[in-house]
């Protein structure tokens, strides 16, 4: 996480400030269902939001931690200084740390998935509109790099969209299954602290209680998280190398927008690099880096060790702030993308009806010609336009085995583009709805 690939309302959800602050928020509204319990005095419950709008001073939090080589402790006696010794008397009382901590956590990765959620809502707006723009307009789909039918860069923007929308659902299945606090105590039992007092810093909070805690929140619930993100970082480096494929110089059916003053190296004045989306798969490799650790986390000892804890101070922040970034890059790289419709046909054109040959095929078997030998007539006629740089069409129009069961107009009618768009719109339907 560096400020290069950074968007500073994310960075703020990890910044040590916002963590105090929600630990703060954890332990008062802790101490207000401990007064309404009776277990503490109301004033004592009051006294701890005088720190309401106290800005923490993170310095002398670490100061404390130096000593006390715990960082809940740390916290705790910072805010005994603030408010008081008598007053801070009950705070975190029946507590543990694992309360404070997870919940906090946990915390974080919603407010994180909010904003990802948001990312996703502006990318897929990026994707539709780029979809109806080019609904029709023509390009070759390719099988293993090489030329296969004709399809339409509308499609390439729809299926995308599909991709990117069922990413959504899955980052919101994601924020659901984190959405979980735990204020259950040591080991979890609510032995020192009851399960009201859970239950009202949750509400508070946005969260569910966790329905059973040992010491820690089960963790198959962050690997879960976290696997999502790594789906959605496959799904953005599908579309940039998709982008960047395109923008090969032999293929130039689409680009980068290149601004003025823009440039592309320090050697080579001519180009113009698919800088953005290049960047695009290495952010993706990050995202889905922390996806394997989150999985190893999900195996503690017993009823809680801390074998996760270093693990997720740093893949929180790195994979949503990354993911962040990147799928903001995204939607501007999509919005902002250069279409060539003219390189596109120039490009299917290239091996002069080649890409016909399937209906071809298909037309010699309705009338009646074994496949095996429609096979062999349609791909002899196609070799030559591999080796020779023949025309496809008259080719299969002068070779007389073909001319036996198909005439030259209905040869021609084999070569209509129409045909390969013709249910266009019933995937749109799908993709994007009868509106």
């Amino acid at each position: 996480m560096i400020p290069r690939y950074s968007r500073p309302d994310m960075v703020a959800i990890w910044s040590p400030q916002t963590k105090f602050r929600i630990w703060y928020e954890i332990e008062a509204h802790a101490c207000d269902a401990q007064a309404e319990l009776g277990v503490i005095p109301k004033a004592s419950a009051e006294a701890v939001w005088k720190a309401r709008d106290v800005e923490f001073d993170v310095d002398r939090i670490d100061e404390i931690e130096r000593t006390t080589k715990h960082d809940v402790i740390a916290f705790l006696t910072h805010l005994a200084e603030i408010i008081g010794n008598e007053e801070a008397r009950f705070v975190h009382q029946g507590m543990t740390s694992s309360d404070v901590l997870d919940t906090t956590f946990n915390v974080q990765l919603v407010r994180a998935a909010d904003i990802l959620l948001a990312d996703m809502d502006g990318l897929l707006e990026a994707l539709k509109r780029r979809a109806l723009e080019h609904r029709d307009t023509i390009r070759i789909g390719r099988s293993h790099g090489i030329h296969a039918e004709p399809t339409t860069m509308g499609l390439t923007f729809a299926r995308f969209h599909a991709e990117m929308k069922r990413n959504r659902e899955r980052l919101e299945t994601a924020r659901k299954e984190i959405a979980t606090g735990a204020i259950s105590g040591a080991v979890g039992t609510f032995a020192n602290i009851d399960p009201a007092v859970e239950a009202h810093v949750c509400e508070k909070l946005g969260l569910a209680p966790e329905p059973i805690s040992t010491q820690v929140i089960p963790r198959d619930r962050h690997a879960a998280f976290f696997a999502a993100l790594g789906v959605v970082a496959s799904s953005i480096e599908n579309v940039a190398t998709e982008i960047r494929h395109m923008q090969r110089t032999e293929v130039l059916e689409a680009e980068e927008f290149f601004s003025k003053g823009q440039k592309g190296s320090s050697a080579m004045p001519h180009k113009r690099n698919p800088v953005l989306t290049e960047n695009l798969t290495g952010l993706a490799r990050l995202v889905r880096m922390t996806v394997v650790p989150a999985m190893e986390n999900v195996a503690l000892w017993h009823e809680r060790d801390i074998s996760h804890s270093s693990v997720e101070r740093n893949i929180g922040p790195d994979a949503t702030v990354t993911l962040d970034f990147a799928l903001a890059r995204l939607t501007q790289v999509i919005d902002r993308l250069v279409i060539y419709p003219d390189n596109m046909i120039a490009n299917m054109n290239r091996f002069r009806g080649l890409v016909h040959s399937q209906r071809v095929l298909l037309a010699l078997t309705q009338k009646g010609v074994s496949r095996e030998d429609a096979y062999r007539l349609v791909q002899r006629n196609a070799m030559k336009v591999w080796e020779q740089g023949a025309d496809f069409m008259e080719e299969l129009k002068a070779d007389a085995e073909v001319t036996a069961a198909l005439s030259p107009a209905e040869i021609e009618d084999k070569f209509d583009l129409g045909y390969h768009t013709r249910h266009v719109d019933t995937i749109f339907a799908r993709v994007f709805g009868d509106g």
